[in-house]
């Protein structure tokens, strides 16, 4: 029930982030004295309208967002004689990047949010010495070696054997590596230290045999301070940002495509590296909001937050970061672009992220098994 709510949750803060992008655009239109003709919820039917002053505001039935119509945007919508002096292209370039930047600005500074809450709030994971979070007291029908060796929920693993401070996937690849061997567990509790001698052994895991020890891992948490939050929430955004660009890259690149061809026609599994649509993604909100740290909602969104933030400046239209191209290019011509002739390439590309996202969600249906690492 808890990964159900999480999910839906999840989806209804997709929407109300997406509208917040679009809010920016309105508000930062209104500033300056850009004639605002529409600000509406959803796409598709209208479902309810009311007009205050010269925008009509409302809602229409597919929930996916929401926009803005600015008046003298479309090129095939030609603004009353009255209103030219308030269109888009009649205000200064910096007035109007202005506005087209203030969208992705949003997701940043949503994304800064959630970061500093969740690290005051939740508390980043330390990824290194392991902490117990169950302890198995049996494998396959025998009483499990960590059971025997008296290891509890709430000990924290330090080393192994001559392995430091591992990491969750250090340590269980060693254990597997050492099946019928003992290995020395060096293990705080309480704020005091320990070591235990334990053997792993043969037990199955989906199917499959492996070395284990009978414990389920996790990693220990601390909240930090307000200034710690901030400082650390702005790292957060920047480190999110690089590895984003990085994947941005990945998937729309010749790799990506490949990727995607190989999932779609042929039994290739999906890996926790491919990407995911809005299904998959409220299917890892699902499963964290069942899990014992509901708080890393706060994480995901941040996540995709600043995923939605830099897709939006890639520069190629219709994307934000293409109108910010075309008022470059106007500045260094001296001379509006004709809009007109940008509307196949912005029909090109998407019908392109279109095909795309729609590949993916079908792939988030039909094989959504390993998604997760």
């Amino acid at each position: 029930m808890a990964g159900t709510l999480g999910g839906i949750g999840f989806f209804v803060a997709l929407i109300v982030v997406i509208v917040i992008h679009e809010a920016a655009h309105f508000g930062a239109a209104k500033r300056f004295g850009i004639k605002v003709e529409e600000f509406f919820v959803g796409f598709g039917p209208r479902i309810w309208s009311t007009r205050r002053g010269e925008t009509e505001y409302g809602f229409k039935w597919v929930p996916a967002g929401g926009y803005v119509k600015i008046a003298g945007m479309n090129p095939y919508q030609p603004a009353a004689p009255e209103d030219l002096p308030r269109t888009f292209g009649a205000k200064p370039i910096w007035q109007r990047a202005l506005v087209i930047v203030a969208g992705p600005a949003t997701h940043f500074v949503l994304a800064f949010l959630c970061f500093a809450v969740w690290l005051a709030i939740v508390g980043q994971p330390d990824v290194r010495s392991p902490l117990i979070t169950g302890v198995a007291s049996t494998l396959d029908g025998a009483e499990s070696p960590a059971a025997a060796a008296g290891l509890r929920t709430g000990d924290r693993i330090l080393a192994v054997d001559d392995l430091e401070d591992p990491t969750d996937v250090e340590m269980v690849a060693y254990t597997r590596e050492h099946v019928g061997e003992p290995v020395t567990f060096l293990v705080e509790r309480d704020g005091e230290t320990f070591t235990a001698d334990i053997v792993p052994v043969l037990a199955t895991v989906q199917g499959e045999r492996v070395g284990r020890i009978g414990v389920l891992l996790g990693q220990a948490r601390e909240a930090v301070g307000p200034l710690a939050a901030v400082v650390g929430g702005a790292g957060l955004v920047w480190d999110a940002s690089v590895q984003t660009v990085v994947n941005i890259g990945r998937i729309f690149g010749p790799e990506g495509i490949g990727r995607m061809a190989e999932l779609l026609f042929t039994d290739a599994p999906r890996e926790p590296t491919d990407p995911v649509s809005v299904v998959g993604i409220g299917q890892v909100a699902g499963e964290t909001a069942s899990g014992r740290n509901a708080g890393d909602l706060l994480y995901l969104l941040a996540l995709v937050n600043v995923f939605i933030g830099l897709l939006n400046l890639l520069p190629v239209p219709p994307f934000d970061g293409g109108h910010l191209a075309l008022l470059a290019i106007e500045k260094i011509r001296g001379k509006q672009v004709d809009m007109r002739k940008v509307v196949p390439v912005s029909v090109a590309v998407a019908a392109f992220f279109i095909v795309f996202t729609v590949s993916i969600i079908y792939l988030d249906v039909v094989k959504p098994g390993s998604l997760a690492p």
